[in-house]
């Protein structure tokens, strides 16, 4: 057994069997598609939803270990005191800092993913890489790993489509029962804008009708063809950029110096926390590398994709937090599930604010579509994930399965779509997001340690691109890394750790004696 778990796949023998006109996949992508992949991905929850979390953090009441952050406690264990915080810190308009901080851990990780991508232009990403460096047994780990972080992400994008729907319809003056428009689980209830309570916190008789359906529209995109999804996406990524530079641009004039003080009040603790919360929605360039056996020329566009996808998004994302924090106080934005729009509402109610009202509903368009490619890609990346992993026989073969028209792993997408779909109509999974920023944050300190393991094992393999500095980079990558998990709750790593002694009891009973290198005693 030691053997087995240790057991790493031939890169020869992977990029052979992906070769295979049975397992083959349509060969169509280029570095414009790609980016526009990316960019779907990355620009989508985080910049619409997820940074209000990010700028005003989640207080509570009372102080509990298990609510703080990790590097808290550490800090706290180290000056013998008990390091616990009433909730996660919020960074406050400091999550321009934040972003920056987030960007260059990105841009570390991205170059090793790029090296990767070029040398083993496969589907599956971070677990094919871990496969072919590290042993079959992180390889399912990592596998794990990514389809809890691509369904639990998409869950939450998908809760938040809904809530863009609700503003929509309050733009439209369109009465709705808020009954099929909310998850039929609230944790916290559910309120309008004056505070009263719509619903008590717990289950009511309802259902998420946008996010189930939207979830399902898509997949049957996915499984008519990357190409039908490539095209669908470029178109919706420009809208996406135009509504947020309509944003910035418009929303820059009604910014008060005075909300950005204090800048950072929550300190470094803040700034930390919000780069830590933010930064799953940076797994864009992931999904960039799970598409590259689609590629025409890989080892060129994938890291093309890679770093043309971190410019943009970093820049979209530093311009909407600075002016979303001048525009309204920092705390305001706190458990708001459409920051952006929601501040141009507010603001288009002042004195000579009522020019916003329009540019509102173009921000709010734009958010949709953000959504909407938000969970294009990473629906698309889950499927390739359970793809690859089947094709190495640790899930069902027919996970695997091609449809003989579109060439697309058609079984794996449905699955993944209706795993999605039905729970984003019962629950509401956005306090959930932190189990996708440790999962990505996992997925990444693997990646950059394949890098250097490679450089060890395999090194005159030719590397279309090639990581400069040797192993400094992917060494900083995995350090700032774990900087970034550290900032997350204590609750969060032991729900980490849970899904991943589930994934370990799933492979001992199953995938382990399905596996090519098992051998029966």
């Amino acid at each position: 057994m030691p053997r087995q778990i240790f057991a790493t796949k031939s890169i020869d023998k992977l990029i052979s069997e992906s070769e295979r006109p049975e397992n083959s996949l349509h060969k169509t992508l280029g570095p414009v598609s790609l980016t526009a992949l990316g960019i779907g991905a990355v620009i989508g929850s985080g910049i619409f939803t997820v940074i209000g979390t990010a700028i005003g953090g989640n207080p509570a009441q009372l102080a509990s270990w298990i609510d703080s952050p990790v590097v808290d406690l550490i800090a706290g264990w180290l000056h013998h005191t008990s390091g616990a915080v009433a909730g996660r810190p919020g960074a406050g308009p400091a999550l321009a800092l934040s972003l920056v901080l987030v960007a260059l851990v990105c841009a570390l990780t991205g170059l090793c993913y790029a090296e990767l991508a070029s040398m083993i232009p496969i589907a599956g990403s971070a677990y094919t890489y871990t496969y072919a460096t590290m042993g079959e047994l992180v390889a399912w780990v990592i596998g794990w790993d990514l389809i809890l972080e691509y369904a639990f992400s998409n869950m939450s994008v998908s809760v938040g489509f809904a809530a863009h729907i609700v503003d929509l319809l309050d733009w439209l003056r369109i009465p709705m029962n808020p009954r099929w428009l909310s998850p039929a689980f609230l944790p916290l209830g559910l309120q309008d804008l004056s505070g009263h309570d719509i619903y008590k916190p717990g289950w009511h008789s309802g259902f998420d009708i946008p996010a189930f359906l939207v979830v399902l529209i898509l997949t049957v995109i996915l499984v008519r063809g990357i190409r039908e999804s490539a095209r669908t996406n470029n178109i919706m990524v420009l809208i996406k950029i135009a509504a947020i530079l309509l944003f910035v641009s418009f929303g820059a004039s009604f910014i008060r110096t005075s909300n950005y003080h204090p800048f950072s009040p929550n300190g470094w603790s803040g700034v930390l926390a919000g780069g830590s919360i933010i930064f799953f929605t940076y797994i864009g360039f992931d999904s960039v590398s799970t598409a590259s056996e689609e590629c025409r020329n890989p080892r060129r566009d994938v890291p093309i994709g890679i770093v043309a996808t971190l410019i943009v998004c970093t820049i979209l994302y530093v311009g909407v937090a600075v002016v979303l924090t001048g525009m309204v106080p920092w705390h305001t934005v706190a458990g708001d599930g459409a920051p952006v729009v929601n501040a141009l509402k507010r603001v288009s109610m002042q004195p000579g604010g009522h020019r916003l009202h329009f540019v509102r509903l173009a921000v709010l368009l734009g958010a949709l579509v953000g959504m909407v490619s938000s969970i294009l890609v990473f629906q698309l990346g889950q499927a390739r994930v359970w793809f690859a992993m089947s094709r190495d026989r640790l899930l069902p073969d027919v996970f695997s399965r091609i449809h003989p028209k579109f060439r697309t792993p058609d079984f794996a997408t449905w699955v993944a779509g209706v795993l999605v779909a039905i729970p984003s109509g019962l629950f509401d999974v956005g306090t959930l997001a932190e189990m996708s920023n440790i999962g990505t944050l996992f997925a990444f300190v693997l990646v950059s340690m394949g890098v250097v393991i490679l450089r060890y094992k395999d090194p005159g393999r030719h590397r279309g691109f090639r990581v400069p500095f040797g192993p400094v980079i992917p060494i900083l990558s995995v350090l700032c890394c774990v900087l970034l998990m550290a900032g997350l709750p204590a609750r969060t790593w032991i729900r980490f750790f849970v899904w991943l002694v589930i994934g370990l009891f799933v492979y001992g009973i199953y995938s382990r004696k399905r596996s090519e290198f098992y051998r029966a005693p």
